[in-house]
């Protein structure tokens, strides 16, 4: 054979492939294994006395509803702060509605525009820390959905001193329309698996933003919200601040819904970049070998280097009919095991796999994010700074 550069191509081109397979077959084997611990393992009593801090900004698709999920949490002593930091903010008419609902519980609205670094989200849980009651913080997204069993699963790993946070991965619930779909499948069939496999091969070294919880004598320890404040990645830096002081990061075996609500393709293109830049800036060794997951635009690569060192047609065709065969398998397994069973249209797969591959190739020409009408640019440590 001559190696010439088409050659070398194809030969790499296949490679990559194969290596694509490999994860394919640990990924779904970890979302198998992951839904298993859920269904089997019961959430542990434990008496912590819990706040719930949950950053608002703007109105979220069914906020109301979201908000409510948390106003139901069968569990023992607990606050829950809503905080917002714009007093003309149009969630605080839904937040104080649902307050009202819930005069049994021990509820808050805090607001409050002080700034303490260029990322406003932790500027803002920074504000309704100074009223939290209690000693364990868990963090929640506005746009996450939860069971009454929430706040039981996720501070049990605390009672452990050896545990200093704890997470949670989530799952995409489409509200409706094709980009929404999009934009939950990118969570459910990419984001996922992929979470899964530092868990199975190692400790967490880092959080998931959807829900943290941490103690507060521990996020003191490192400097609490203000060592986050000029991040983008706050869910990562806190667990690896968690990390460097001796404690660990349990991953509960729980998954949250993320109401996901897209206008367009331009808004799920914009929020892919946003997640995409912010994983290269802090890990981008991990990023860059994360192409792996990308198994359908390679076996299309695979397939055309196939063809180039001289198979046929027909044999040329199979790294794409692999391919989709295991993108079935890995969409049904996350639905069926990790999710509350909406498929999100296992049709979209091929249009999905490939506008994943053009974020992947798009996040390398820039560094800009835009985050909730805010354009910052990412800097190589993962620190935030407003575009000029």
């Amino acid at each position: 054979m001559v190696f010439t550069i088409p050659t070398i191509l194809s030969v790499l081109a296949l490679s990559l492939f194969l290596f694509s397979v490999g994860y394919m077959v640990i990924a779904i084997g970890g979302v198998l294994i992951f839904g298993r611990r859920i269904r089997k393992e019961p959430p542990a009593s434990n008496d912590l006395s819990v706040t719930v801090l949950k950053p608002i900004c703007g109105i979220e698709h069914e906020l109301a509803d979201n908000l409510r999920s948390f106003c139901r949490q069968e569990y023992g002593q607990h606050q829950l702060i809503f905080g917002v930091r714009d007093k003309n903010d149009p969630a605080i008419p839904i937040i104080e509605t649902v307050i009202k609902e819930f005069p049994e519980r021990d509820i808050e609205l805090v607001i409050d525009d002080q700034i303490i670094g260029s990322n406003y989200k932790i500027s803002n849980l920074a504000n309704m820390a100074k009223y939290a009651k209690h000693d364990v913080f868990v963090i929640s997204d506005s746009d996450m959905r939860v069971r009454p069993d929430y706040l039981t699963r996720v501070a049990a790993p605390l009672v452990n001193p050896k545990v200093g946070a704890t997470t949670c991965l989530y799952s995409g619930l489409a509200a409706s329309g094709i980009a929404s779909r999009l934009g939950a499948m990118f969570v459910n069939d990419w984001f996922l698996p992929s979470a899964l496999i530092p868990t199975m091969f190692g400790k967490l070294t880092f959080c998931f933003g959807a829900t943290m919880a941490v103690r507060r004598t521990v996020l003191e320890s490192f400097g609490g919200f203000s060592a986050l404040a000029d991040f983008l990645a706050d869910d990562y830096m806190l667990g690896r601040h968690v990390v460097e002081k001796g404690y660990d990061v349990a991953l509960v075996p729980y998954v949250v819904e993320n109401i996901i609500l897209e206008q367009d393709l331009k808004g799920v293109f914009l929020h892919e970049i946003r997640w995409a830049r912010t994983i290269r800036s802090v890990q981008p060794g991990g990023y860059a070998a994360s192409v792996l997951t990308e198994v359908f635009p390679l076996s299309i690569l695979a397939s055309i280097g196939a063809f180039t060192l001289g198979a046929s047609s027909t044999i040329s065709l199979l790294p794409i009919v692999v391919a989709l065969g295991f993108r079935l398998v890995l969409h049904y397994s996350v639905c069926r095991g990790l999710t509350s069973g909406n498929s999100c249209g296992a049709w979209l797969i091929p249009f999905r796999d490939l506008l994943s591959f053009a974020v992947r190739i798009y996040s390398f020409c820039g560094t800009k994010v835009l985050w909730r009408e805010n354009e910052f640019v990412v800097l190589a440590d993962n620190r935030l700074k407003v575009a000029k």
